[in-house]
């Protein structure tokens, strides 16, 4: 493959990756994870009550041990997926990169190596901890984990020469030369991004407005409140502490509240950004028009879905998590479809791309 498919595929592959893995960590770590920090922070409560210091700091650290893990978790899955646009990214410039084709597959290879080898690296962190390592504070897979990170840098500096020596007059672009294919696929996948887009900004700044500062008083005073019965020591310590468990069973619907508005808010401006991405790509997918007006409608049909459910998985619980890995589905197949479709175009280049090859 040349470096544009190359970055196209890989890209594509990181994202439903990347994609994948939030599935399976929501499903199987996050909400287990969640409830034993609410448990733990009960216990530690009882514990700062009863003036028993050791019970307090295990666990302390046991709830550190679980951010830990959720953290390690989180930071793979956005990882992952950045690293996926960025690819999508890269492919669209390489029209512009004055660097010999070996030379650009060369540079897609190495970052391709670094998006996955950091990501992975992280997610070994909690597992792999400091044993063996050379260093106190740093473990390896935090070292391999900075190594992939440096490979990535290495190839964007790379890619950003070639722009710069494009534009210094490597390469001379032509007045004549055709702008880029506008099919159905381009323009309903511009339309939808940009609705999607425009849809996380609206509600983000509803949210900013309306909930935002009502949640931080509430988990101000819930704290505030679990640490005054905590250290109660009247007669009606037994019924402060029996507040301060309900207190925190809100605080954690509270988290859970502010987590599914942050995570709605934050996908349906992704899946806009990605669609707009793939607009400017159709060139390379070779795709029968069916197939690709199909890949098209459920990539937009699942980047609405997934949000939308992910925001009433507090009313609806279950129901609304199926829906939401339902609309994740939907987009997977679709980007499967699209990745199949720049592997079919193998060497073949594109009749016109970004206005800069024919």
């Amino acid at each position: 493959m040349s470096a544009d498919r190359l970055l196209i595929f890989g890209g594509i592959a990181l994202i439903i990756a990347g994609m994948i893995f939030g599935d399976v960590f929501a499903v199987f770590v996050l909400h287990q994870n969640a409830g034993r920090i609410g448990q733990a922070l009960m216990s530690a409560a009882d514990a700062v009550a009863d003036k028993d210091v050791s019970s307090v700091n295990r666990l302390f650290a046991e709830m550190g041990g679980l951010l830990e893990n959720r953290g390690t978790k989180v930071d793979t899955h956005v990882h992952i997926i950045d690293f996926g646009y960025l690819a999508l990214l890269l492919a669209l410039v390489q029209p512009y990169v004055a660097l010999s084709n070996r030379a650009r597959k060369r540079l897609a290879i190495v970052f391709l190596g670094g998006a996955i080898m950091l990501p992975v690296s992280v997610f070994l962190i909690h597992y792999v901890g400091l044993a063996g390592s050379p260093l106190e504070s740093i473990g390896w897979a935090s070292i391999v984990a900075d190594f992939g990170g440096l490979l990535v840098i290495v190839a964007s500096i790379g890619e950003l020469s070639g722009v710069f020596r494009y534009f210094r007059g490597s390469r001379r672009r032509s007045a004549e030369e055709p702008l880029p294919v506008r099919t159905w696929a381009t323009r309903v996948l511009l339309s939808g991004g940009t609705l999607l887009i425009l849809t996380g900004f609206i509600h983000g700044a509803f949210y900013a407005v309306v909930d935002l500062q009502k949640h931080e008083a509430q988990d101000q005073a819930a704290l505030e409140t679990m640490i005054s019965a905590s250290v109660a020591q009247q007669t009606l310590a037994a019924r402060n502490m029996k507040d301060a468990h309900l207190v925190v069973e809100g605080y954690g619907l509270l988290q859970a509240e502010k987590a599914v508005n942050i995570a709605a808010h934050s996908h349906i401006i992704e899946f806009g950004l990605l669609s707009m991405l793939l607009a400017f790509l159709q060139a390379y997918v070779v795709l029968s028009e069916p197939v690709r007006r199909a890949m098209v409608t459920l990539m937009l049909t699942g980047s609405f879905v997934l949000p939308v459910f992910v925001l009433l998985e507090i009313k609806l619980g279950v129901i609304a998590a199926g829906m939401a890995d339902f609309g994740g589905l939907l987009v997977i197949v679709a980007l499967i479809g699209m990745a199949l479709g720049a592997l079919r175009g193998g060497n073949q280049v594109p009749d016109t791309v970004h206005g800069a090859r024919v």
